[in-house]
């Protein structure tokens, strides 16, 4: 049974009015204890924007995929052991760049000449095309109707909790979460197929 279940103080966290950080700590500490549901819920948090920040380095979905899937491997065979001297959440980050980088370097070691410099234009448009992104998603957001805006700003860049959001504007949580996903649509359909990976 999960440890969510097993100890009263658990049970009472209110995981909605904890930020990121203090829910990545909390959850970490029941997977150190062997809790399943709480590996279980990281793993949800983070393995698709895990995938989309590698993305932009390994542009491979499944090489991707399973990159992100040794990361958290790891964790769970090191469970017991595992420290991290940071956010869990920068963790996870740095360890995608550093396997992408790893992926990269490996992979260069194959190569011909020609491929070589094939592969250094590839990288200078996957450059470009990683400035394009940032610059449209900007764009999408700034298209956003002005309330949808907010929402979605205090939700993605503030990582407020909806229902801080919804008592910060005095609007329902349903709005709230309305708004989001209404703002998330608008943003796939403003970037468009060549971008659907990301969202």
């Amino acid at each position: 049974e999960s440890l969510f279940y097993q100890n009263n103080y658990l049970c009472c966290i209110n995981y909605h009015e904890m930020n990121q950080k203090e829910t990545d700590l909390v959850l970490l500490e029941l997977v150190r204890q062997g809790d399943k549901t709480a590996f279980k819920r990281l793993f949800d948090s983070y393995f698709t924007p895990l995938c989309r920040f590698m993305y932009l380095y390994v542009n491979d979905k499944t090489i991707v995929e399973e990159q992100v899937l040794d990361i958290f491997i790891y964790i769970w065979e090191n469970k017991e052991t595992f420290k991290i001297h940071t956010s869990f959440k920068s963790y996870l980050f740095q360890s995608a760049r550093n396997k992408s980088l790893n992926y990269l370097r490996q992979k260069k070691k194959t190569l011909t000449l020609d491929q070589i410099e094939d592969e250094i234009i590839d990288s200078d448009l996957m450059s470009l095309e990683t400035d394009e992104l940032y610059h449209l998603i900007e764009e999408a957001i700034a298209s956003l109707p002005l309330k949808c805006k907010e929402i979605y700003q205090l939700s993605r860049n503030e990582q407020l909790p909806n229902n801080e959001i919804a008592r910060h504007l005095n609007l329902s949580v349903k709005t709230v979460e309305g708004q989001i996903t209404k703002a998330l649509k608008r943003i796939r359909k403003f970037l468009g197929d060549s971008y659907n990976y990301f969202w």
